[in-house]
């Protein structure tokens, strides 16, 4: 066999793989967590709105749903006592005035703590929240103060998994079609899937790598997604991410794209202008006021 023969047998079994994997290759199905929505973009309040009152609070979304937007994002922890609170960091030393790790103190400990204290919008001149009663909330708080809304949780790479105790909280609370999880740990939200397989789940860090270079090289149609939503920021590592291409090959499997954080009136128009599926943002004050609702 000559060259010229052998490499045309070498690209007609490649031709054939490709063709076969892309045959095998699946969308994603849709997920009724998606029927609460009859406008796009979806309008996340990041936090509840992490710019316009502390963030990850009860004031903070209450806030955030009298401005009607159409989900409450915030972040998971687990206390040393098991009881799972809403809060973005490991520790609570950044947005209160105690110090420690949420997983070493107890639900008691927590409470004792201002959540709203060292937040400003002057860098510190003023800290209007300090001593207003705003405390760091458990998800039964958020789960009983707002039944029935739509919410995308984050779960922290936290020591202890969460995923059990999250999975029972959203069933009890009969938000199986109201959840959207999200994590940044391949393997905490992997775990999450085979615990709650019948809630919605976005991508994480190695999953959407996957999909990002297989879009780039135009073989998009490959991916079999086990998501429904990306969540990601425009640029990551310096490559770009959320462009055009990227979104229409997500829709193309059946997954959503959202981005995370336009907090600016230009930024979040260009995305709107984009046709992006959903927006995280720090002002959904800002965010609703360009959509016009």
């Amino acid at each position: 066999m000559n060259k010229k023969n052998f490499f045309g047998i070498l690209f007609l079994l490649f031709i054939a793989l490709l063709v076969g994997l892309q045959l095998g290759a699946r969308p994603a199905p849709t997920h009724p967590f998606f029927n609460n929505f009859d406008e796009y973009p979806i309008a996340f309040a990041h936090q509840g709105g992490n710019l316009l009152s502390p963030g990850n609070t009860i004031f903070a979304f209450e806030r955030a749903v009298k401005m009607d937007v159409d989900i409450l994002e915030m972040d998971a922890h687990i206390t040393k006592d098991g009881v799972l609170v809403i809060i973005h960091d490991e520790d609570v030393d950044r947005t209160t005035n105690g110090t420690g790790l949420v997983e070493e103190m107890t639900l008691a400990e927590i409470k004792e703590l201002d959540a709203g204290y060292w937040w400003t919008e002057d860098e510190g001149e003023t800290y209007p929240y300090r001593g207003q009663g705003i405390t760091i909330p458990t998800l039964d708080e958020v789960f009983k103060s707002f039944p029935g809304y739509p919410v995308n949780i984050e779960i922290k790479k936290t020591k202890n998994s969460i995923a059990q105790p999250l999975c029972e909280k959203i069933r009890e609370y009969k938000m199986e079609n109201k959840t959207l999880i999200a994590s940044f740990s391949d393997e905490r939200i992997i775990e999450f899937r085979k615990i709650c397989p019948e809630i919605a789940t976005s991508a994480a860090k190695n999953e959407i790598t996957k999909f990002v270079i297989l879009n780039y090289i135009f073989m998009g149609k490959l991916y079999s997604p086990t998501d429904v939503a990306f969540q990601v920021p425009e640029s990551n590592s310096g490559i770009l991410v959320v462009r055009p291409e990227f979104i229409s090959g997500a829709r193309n499997r059946n997954v959503q794209v959202h981005i995370w954080t336009p907090n600016t009136h230009e930024e979040i128009q260009k995305f709107i202008d984009m046709g992006i599926d959903g927006i995280m943002s720090d002002r959904p004050d800002i965010l609703m006021k360009l959509l016009d609702r």
